[in-house]
This record gives structure tokens, C-alpha cells and sequence, in this order.
């Protein structure tokens, strides 16, 4: 059995995790976990190694909310051989493919966060249509090519209860500064005319369900 910290000493362990995500943006991700007013559970699409999934964390403890992660655990286009952000370290040899799904396990385990967080190892597109459960918080933060961001939010978006909340990593306005496809989820679901938009933190971007 793992240990069960509490939500500050959740946040502390997510902070020195493995990932991309910096602490601002972290510590906003947790904050709008907690002021979520609806009932449901937290979920993110994309998960590397568990960081993001550590402040989430930090907010289901303090909220009595659980966590679902959902990632195949193979990496992101970025993470392929040849790629930038390609780390041979993480290539299982039987298989010959890239596997987070290891340290994943042993991030969620170290914080003691395993009875708050529940990894479901697929593609989100196959879950999705077997999930019913109203979300009180979506996060989207899967692969970002166009192609797979629109289908995240095709498969997750309307899964989100009025009132819940709808965060999205890696939006930047200026081509310059990253990638476009979240910038175009963000743009897409704020002209639908159902969400408001919340303060945001650096590349982190808030919107609330209203119908």
C-alpha cells in the first residue's frame, strides 16, 4: 500500500516530477481543480511521466475528487526517434517502442497518490465513446498535431459537465512561440458560444462550461 499524502505534499512531489509542465502553470492547474464547484472526476488526455497529474492530484485529495489519466504511453510525435524530444532511454527493447507507462507508475507511487489516481492506458478516441460519467474537469494535453487535437476534442469536450471546467496546455497565440493545434482547440471551443473564458497562466488556458 502506498502512503497518502496530503494535497500540499502532493503539490511539493509534482514540482520535482519528471515532465514539461512549469510550476505556474502547474500550481494554476491545481488551483482550478479545487474551484470547481460541480460534482465528477478530474480527467486528463496526455500524461508523460505523471506531473500534470500530480497537481490534479493535489486537488482530488484535498477535494475527494479521483483522478483519470488517460495516455497510451508511447509518446507523442515529438518523442519518436529522429524527433527533438526523442529519449532512447524510454524505448523498451523487447518491443522496440518508446514507454512512459513505467514511470508513470513509479511518479504516481513515490507521491503516494495511487488511491487518487487511476491510468487508463489507451488511445483517448477508443475510451471516450464508452465513458459516460459527467466531468467536472476536462484537461487536454495529448499529442498536438492537428489531426489529434481535434479528435480530443471532438471525443472529450462535450463529456464536460455545465459548470465544469475545460483546461488546455500548450496554447500559444504566436506561431513563433509553439505549436498551433491547441491554440486552435482554444480558439474553436470559445467561439462556440458555450464556454466563458477563466485567467489563464502562461501557455495554460481556463474556460467554463455555461450550456
Amino acid at each position: 500500500m502506498s502512503r497518502a499524502l496530503a494535497g500540499a505534499d502532493l503539490l511539493a512531489a509534482a514540482r520535482s516530477a519528471p515532465g514539461f509542465m512549469p510550476d505556474d502553470e502547474g500550481t494554476a492547474l491545481y488551483a482550478a481543480a479545487c474551484d470547481v464547484a460541480v460534482p465528477g472526476p478530474l480527467l486528463e488526455v496526455g500524461s508523460w511521466m505523471g506531473r500534470s497529474a500530480l497537481y490534479l492530484a493535489a486537488a482530488a485529495r484535498e477535494s475527494g475528487r479521483l483522478v483519470i489519466t488517460v495516455d497510451h504511453h508511447r509518446g507523442s510525435e515529438e518523442h519518436q526517434p529522429g524527433w527533438e524530444y526523442h529519449d532512447p532511454s524510454l524505448v523498451d527493447p523487447e518491443v522496440g517502442l518508446v514507454d512512459t507507462l513505467p514511470r508513470f507508475r513509479r511518479t504516481i507511487a513515490d507521491a503516494g497518490a495511487e488511491d487518487v489516481v487511476i491510468a487508463v492506458v489507451t488511445r483517448s478516441e477508443v475510451l471516450a465513446p464508452l465513458w459516460s460519467t459527467p466531468l467536472a474537469l476536462l484537461f487536454l494535453d495529448g499529442s498536438h498535431t492537428e489531426e489529434s487535437a481535434q479528435r480530443d476534442q471532438d471525443a472529450w469536450v462535450a463529456k464536460l459537465a455545465v459548470g465544469g471546467t475545460l483546461a488546455i496546455h500548450d496554447v500559444f497565440p504566436d506561431p513563433a512561440d509553439g505549436g498551433r493545434a491547441p491554440f486552435g482547440v482554444y480558439t474553436r471551443v470559445l467561439a462556440s458560444g458555450d464556454f466563458e473564458e477563466l485567467p489563464g497562466t502562461g501557455s495554460l488556458r481556463l474556460l467554463r462550461r455555461l450550456r
